[in-house]
């Protein structure tokens, strides 16, 4: 696979979105669209009882923003633009009136360790390591952050934010409650994944609608909250030492 895609498909009222970039599903701008707009549809179609979250390949589930990308950033108003396709996409998944199932296949970095903590329920193997890798290029994981340490609290978001060079591997996550269950084998992983979101289909749509509000209650504010990190972001990925670290990556 070349081509970068963004596809959903509803089957038995499970549907399922997944992303890819041959970039170890790395995320430009327009993937991150694509995406948020898939789940935005996806929780608007009443067809739908349940999300299931992935991206294709079999190692690495979301290198997080795209390097291409950042290294054109010239100004802080695409700087923005940039870093709130970040927040459109966690935004949708927690509006989003369907509960999401992560499905992380291997590992995951930065915005992808974002998204991983958007889901409302995530499973992963044991390849599924994770990294905030955002202050090691002079940036900060702001954008993300709120997602991260709503699952692994301000001690262990505050960890991996910190210690920038190093994954953490799929049990610390497990421990730390991002990941529910944590399986040998992507077969394994998907099995378990596909025979969890029908056992939720069995449930009643209104009232997972309104577990969900309780999950999420307390962050209403994130529209604005989101936007402001994106501001953070775009402002520091400007700077001198960013755009130094950065010129490696080429």
């Amino acid at each position: 696979m070349t081509i970068p895609y963004v596809k959903q498909h509803a089957h038995d009222g499970i549907a399922t979105i997944e992303f890819f970039h041959p970039d170890h599903n790395s995320l430009p701008g327009d993937l991150l669209a694509s995406l948020a707009n898939a789940i935005t549809h996806a929780g608007e179609n009443e067809e739908v009882k349940v999300v299931i979250l992935k991206s294709g390949g079999d190692r690495t589930f979301c290198a997080g923003a795209s390097f291409k990308e950042l290294i054109n950033i010239n100004d802080a108003a695409t700087g923005k633009v940039f870093f709130s396709g970040f927040a459109n996409v966690i935004n949708a998944m927690r509006k989003c009136p369907k509960f999401i199932i992560g499905r992380v296949q291997g590992k995951t970095v930065g915005g992808g360790v974002g998204l991983a903590s958007a889901t409302d329920y995530c499973m992963a193997t044991k390849f599924a390591s994770i990294k905030l890798s955002e202050l090691n290029v002079g940036i900060g994981p702001f954008v993300v952050g709120p997602a991260v340490e709503r699952k692994l609290g301000l001690s262990g978001m505050s960890q991996i934010a910190m210690d920038a060079n190093s994954f953490y591997e799929a049990d610390w996550a497990l421990q730390k409650g991002l990941f529910t269950r944590v399986f040998d084998t992507t077969d394994e992983l998907d099995e378990e994944v596909q025979k969890f979101a029908e056992g939720l289909c069995q449930y009643n749509p209104e009232a997972m609608a309104e577990m969900k509000k309780t999950f999420w209650k307390g962050t209403e504010d994130w529209d604005q909250l989101l936007a402001e990190r994106a501001s953070i972001s775009g402002r520091l990925v400007l700077s001198e030492f960013t755009k130094n670290t950065l010129q490696r990556f080429k």
